[in-house]
């Protein structure tokens, strides 16, 4: 009776799984007509975030929390890009389902809402004098007059959405943020922060460029970053080099994205700069790793990892729940939409990441019997360790499935395909060389 009952209930969660992520030659190809599908998750979480906004919705935003994720989970998982080259986009929409659920979810499951700092309930602020009178929650409004404006909703929706890093807001407390480099004047913020643009966008350029020459690592259809045809030494300094290179364009990425916005927001829709700090706390002069995950890599995932994973390891094991809850979430996060490319899933991802709670834990044990926190010189090398030499078959496993020879810029957009790397072509073609050989020896 209860295998019976196992089987049916195993079969109506594999029929359910198959209705969202249906097998990839089932997958309905993107096109010029049914591509603005692509848009249509992006509605219902946006009325999610103006209920998170609004006093007594909990009930409406647990009911509405299914529907979400099905439709953010559903599309993104259905709708293939079937060309080769387009097949990183696949990996994108992956991202986004998982973006959009994660925030669907923290929406639903805080019965307040949320909540900026010294709010009591949304929009709704403590009087600060009545607070030191008698300690009392006395409110006020926390904005004069909402109703004047009818885009007013649409405003709160969107920047709790966008609301990623927590600046401001109850969730994000404690959040490292970098000290700030440019100055706040608006046309220098402005000038400094299109330097920082152009220069994100070159060096992503130059480096996914690069990878792209490597022989299968820069096809569409994969390969590994270990070549098997190449001496132990330069095969692990291949590998090293691309793994580097991989981490680089993922950090000149966010760069290059957030500098957009940036200027967006403050050159057209008169955002503060002071409200821009920096997205980055320059990662590679880590000497620890808690310094590096904690406050020099981005911080803009943290609450969506704390939702797959952080909040359920918590309340099963407390702070050592919370810590491997967490990187067990970004495991997921980083691996789940890679089933998205066609490709199965592959579990060195989440590994790798999982590996960063125990490895972290090491830090505690060395500082508990020692005194000495990790720093220096050598807690650099031992960041190094833990992110370059044990981080390469994470490297590998995205490269192995095509990531690097996905379509990120078009050739024509790219200065490095359309001067710089043509020009090491001729000048290493003048001493015979080839240029995988020029960077890592002769084969």
């Amino acid at each position: 009776m209860w295998l019976r009952i196992y089987h049916r209930c195993h079969c109506i969660l594999h029929d359910v799984f198959r209705a969202l992520v249906p097998e990839p030659h089932e997958r309905t190809p993107v096109t010029g007509i049914n591509i603005l599908y692509l848009l249509f998750p992006f509605l219902p979480l946006i009325y999610m975030g103006y209920l998170a906004r609004r006093p007594d919705t909990f009930t409406l935003r647990l009911l509405l929390l299914p529907l979400v994720v099905a439709v953010a989970v559903g599309t993104y998982f259905r709708f293939m890009w079937i060309e080769p080259h387009h097949n990183i986009y696949n990996w994108g929409q992956g991202l986004l389902a998982e973006a959009i659920s994660a925030k669907a979810i923290d929406f639903a499951w805080r019965k307040e809402g949320m909540l900026k700092i010294n709010e009591v309930q949304p929009g709704v602020t403590k009087k600060s004098h009545a607070v030191k009178a008698n300690g009392d929650a006395h409110t006020k409004p926390a904005t004069s007059d909402p109703a004047t404006s009818s885009l007013a909703w649409l405003y709160d929706a969107l920047e709790v959405i966008l609301s990623n890093r927590g600046l401001g807001w109850k969730f994000g407390m404690g959040i490292h943020v970098p000290r700030e480099e440019r100055s706040l004047k608006r046309n220098s913020f402005l000038f400094a922060t299109f330097i920082s643009f152009v220069g994100s966008y070159m060096i992503f350029d130059l480096l996914e460029s690069l990878i792209k020459l490597v022989p299968g690592v820069g096809t569409p259809h994969g390969g590994t970053i270990f070549k098997a045809e190449l001496p132990f030494f330069y095969r692990y300094t291949l590998s090293t080099a691309i793994h580097v290179a991989t981490g680089s364009c993922i950090l000149a990425a966010f760069q290059l994205f957030y500098d957009f916005i940036t200027i967006f927001a403050v050159l057209l829709l008169g955002s503060s700069p002071s409200a821009w700090p920096p997205v980055l706390d320059h990662p590679w002069q880590s000497d620890s790793l808690h310094i590096f995950w904690s406050k020099r890599w981005h911080q803009i995932l943290r609450e969506i990892f704390f939702v797959f994973g952080g909040f359920f390891g918590k309340s099963i094991a407390g702070k050592f729940g919370l810590l491997f809850g967490t990187f067990i979430g970004s495991g997921l996060y980083h691996e789940l939409p890679a089933y998205a490319l066609g490709r199965g899933f592959d579990t060195i991802v989440p590994l790798f990441f999982a590996l960063q709670a125990p490895l972290l834990l090491c830090e505690k044990v060395w500082y508990k019997y020692t005194g000495y926190r990790v720093s220096g010189l050598y807690g650099r090398l031992w960041v190094y360790f833990c992110i370059i030499v044990l981080g390469q078959p994470l490297s590998n496993s995205w490269h192995m499935r095509g990531l690097g020879g996905g379509l990120m810029l078009p050739p024509s957009l790219s200065p490095a395909r359309q001067f710089i790397i043509p020009s090491i072509r001729y000048s290493l073609n003048g001493t015979g060389t080839d240029i995988l050989e020029f960077i890592v020896g002769p084969t």
